[in-house]
């Protein structure tokens, strides 16, 4: 037992984690005690680095708190480790994070008002600042933001580490993943990060970095949590303390037994929920502080703030060399050295609708004292504010520029068709794209997103049944994730019915394919998206038999597929309706598509292959045939003609949805062929008719 927990305990000496609501906080055990038991080397190392870190820190807060004549100030850099998807987040998301880190630590929070009252008293100004470096470690220019591409997004354990790692003496290293080993966040103690300094830093889901983008205001305290983990707190139930290396669960009546080495926060057994009348272990729990899993934090006490600053001045894991005046100068983090060096600025979106804002943020760097934008043909809500919003009155592509300056020194950046407005009212009578013409992307459909080297294009070798077609050469690229292109309005507000096909072509590069079509509808402007179809590369997205494990080229006919969407039904019948496909890579094979019709049924007819899909049952019959058809065939006439020749007009009678029914009380036994005539084309099927 005693080995157990020896084992359970470095598992959470190595990950401190915050876990997601309705998350379990320690769902990587398995993995992580046979890492530890894999090196228990390690152990030595830890045990020796933390004793010195409390013996410090005890005698550093016995003594009282050298007082600064400013507050410590942390180099931040932020990586990005993505593959393409929604963990790929705005620079703006992470100054939002940046914001609200300083608010927390600096006890900025306007809800500190809420904080109970018995603890305002002790509720801390941490005097801890955090600024994103804007020199890298070889003395360049940075925006103190990486982006790297990985399918190590996906797990988020101290792998990513290896991907890039800047000197954890000079950076406080935070990773943005799509997971964070299952959790909302983890964090290295001082003790681990000082033996295992390649390890130092912090992983953190994307939806838990700031309150915008795709995190939200409730998780903006997530990261505080991980940071005070990096600054040796425990968290405020204890249960993370070396040498003994045990680990207690949150919420545990065996944890008012145990302290977390701060004097001021009560015992508690931690918890999970925002009961701030709380008494947990006779005396009232400080439930909404920053280190326990409320999410209701509100504050840092003092007894903290000692500690973190004991961190801080201590050689341990090097915390004491980050805020120093050489490695502010390092980093680019002292106040009288930023250097202007790059123009930058983000969109809320890309795609518009005439008469629909976009808002622009300048996220240029460093030191800006004055922005200049310029949209021709846009209307800006202001020409020199950091955050504006342009509104476009007539469709088109639409280029930004921005100037920023900083005294005598500018920047200039043009980003060239950057933003792509779509008429309110669409195209009425539909769309048929061919692919045989120029140009395509700059007419009827836009491609998001637009910046990857690798995208959607025209292809002039390859088409079904023609010269071209448009494809993603995805066998090319390291990228996995969404790639996406957006009809044109369409007027569908005066047809009856619409219906869509197009013809495609896609090979499997593994046995476990996973890529997926979608073929989407909107009536917002793409605001919200409703899936129409699906195709999977597992099962009917692959129109090869074969695994193709090299770029794949359609070589005939025979390795194209015709489909059809006919499930846009009267409530996307718009003057502004969109269309979208948008193909999910994960690094498989390429993919071709051609000949896409929007338009009424009548209009276009269904594909072959859709016709296939009328059924006539039972056969053979006696009583009565019916006949079922896919939602957007509408049924005409039929006739049933015998051997002979002769000609019989059918009786229908409706039978429910898509359905009809013929009688066949007064037809005799015998072969017939049934023709049937549709608003999409005529099939014929072998019928039998037996009434005995």
């Amino acid at each position: 037992m005693k080995h157990y927990l020896l084992i359970f305990s470095f598992l959470h000496l190595f990950l401190i984690v915050l876990g997601q609501e309705a998350t379990p906080f320690c769902a990587t055990d398995e993995m992580h005690q046979k890492m530890f038991a894999d090196k228990p080397e390690l152990n030595p190392g830890i045990v020796r680095a933390n004793e010195r870190l409390e013996n410090f820190t005890r005698d550093y807060v016995k003594l009282g708190t050298p007082k600064l004549d400013e507050v410590y100030v942390i180099p931040v850099v932020f990586h990005i480790i993505h593959n393409g998807g929604a963990e790929n987040i705005d620079d703006s998301q992470i100054l939002d994070a940046m914001k609200q880190l300083n608010i927390q630590f600096r006890k900025q929070n306007a809800d500190t008002s809420e904080i109970v009252t018995s603890f305002k008293s002790i509720a801390a100004d941490v005097e801890v600042e955090f600024r994103l470096a804007q020199l890298d470690p070889d003395g360049n220019c940075t925006s103190g933001i990486t982006r790297t591409v990985s399918p190590l997004t996906m797990i988020g354990d101290h792998q990513v580490k290896s991907l890039i790692h800047w000197p954890p003496n000079k950076y406080l290293n935070v990773y943005v993943c799509s997971e964070a080993a299952g959790l909302a966040g983890h964090a290295l103690l001082p003790s681990a990060a000082d033996t295992i300094p390649e390890w130092d830093g912090i992983v953190m889901q994307h939806s838990y970095i700031g309150t915008i983008g795709t995190s939200d205001y409730f998780r903006r305290t997530v990261l505080s949590h991980e940071i005070g983990h990096f600054l040796n707190l425990q968290h405020i139930w204890g249960g993370n303390n070396v040498p003994d290396y045990y680990y207690l669960p949150v919420a545990q009546s065996s944890n008012c037994d145990v302290d977390d080495e701060v004097d001021d926060t009560p015992l508690t057994i931690g918890w999970q929920t925002c009961n701030l009348n709380g008494t947990s272990c006779s005396t009232l729990d400080n439930v909404q502080n920053y280190m326990d899993y409320s999410y209701c934090a509100r504050m840092f006490t003092e007894g903290q703030k000692a500690r973190m600053h004991a961190c801080l001045n201590s050689p341990v894991a090097n915390r004491n060399n980050l805020w120093s005046p050489a490695n502010r100068i390092a980093t680019g983090t002292d106040d009288v050295n930023a250097v202007l060096c790059a123009a930058k600025f983000e969109a809320t979106k890309r795609i518009v609708c005439v008469g629909e804002a976009v808002e622009l943020t300048d996220v240029s760097y460093h030191g800006i004292e004055g922005r200049d934008w310029d949209i021709a043909g846009a209307q800006l809500s202001s020409t020199t504010d950091s955050i504006v919003t342009a509104t476009f009155d007539t469709p088109g592509l639409y280029s930004v520029t921005l100037t920023v300056t900083k005294g005598m020194e500018n920047e200039v950046h043009t980003e060239t068709d950057f933003i792509r407005v779509f008429p309110a009212i669409g195209l009425v009578n539909g769309v048929y794209e061919s692919f045989e013409y120029e140009p395509f992307f700059n007419t009827q459909w836009a491609i998001a997103p637009r910046e990857l080297a690798t995208n959607w294009a025209v292809n002039e070798e390859v088409g079904f049944n023609s010269n071209q077609s448009i494809s993603l050469i995805n066998f090319e690229t390291a990228y996995t994730g969404s790639f996406e292109f957006i009809s044109e309005p369409i007027d569908a507000s005066g047809l009856s019915a619409l219906l869509l096909t197009f013809d495609y072509a896609y090979a499997r590069r593994y046995s476990s394919g996973s890529e997926v079509l979608q073929i989407a509808v909107s009536t917002d402007c793409g605001e919200t998206w409703n899936v129409r179809r699906t195709f999977s590369g597992l099962s009917t997205l692959s129109t090869v038999d074969t695994l193709v494990t090299s770029s794949f080229v359609p070589e005939d006919n025979t390795q194209w597929s015709s489909e059809a969407v006919t499930n846009i039904t009267s409530s996307y019948l718009t003057n502004d309706l969109l269309i979208k496909f948008k193909f999910d890579t994960r690094g498989g094979n390429n993919l071709y598509l051609d000949n896409i019709r929007i338009a009424h049924p009548d209009v276009i007819g269904l594909p072959e292959a859709l016709l296939e899909e009328i059924k006539v049952f039972p056969n053979p019959a006696s009583e009565k045939l019916i006949i079922e058809f896919p939602e957007s065939i509408v049924f005409k006439n039929c006739f049933l003609t015998d051997l002979g020749g002769k000609s019989i007009l059918c009786e229908v009678a409706p039978k429910g949805f898509n359905q009809v029914e013929i009688p066949l009380e007064t037809v005799a036994n015998g072969m017939y062929l049934l023709n049937l005539e549709t608003s999409s084309g005529t099939k014929v099927l072998k019928v039998v008719v037996d009434q005995n």
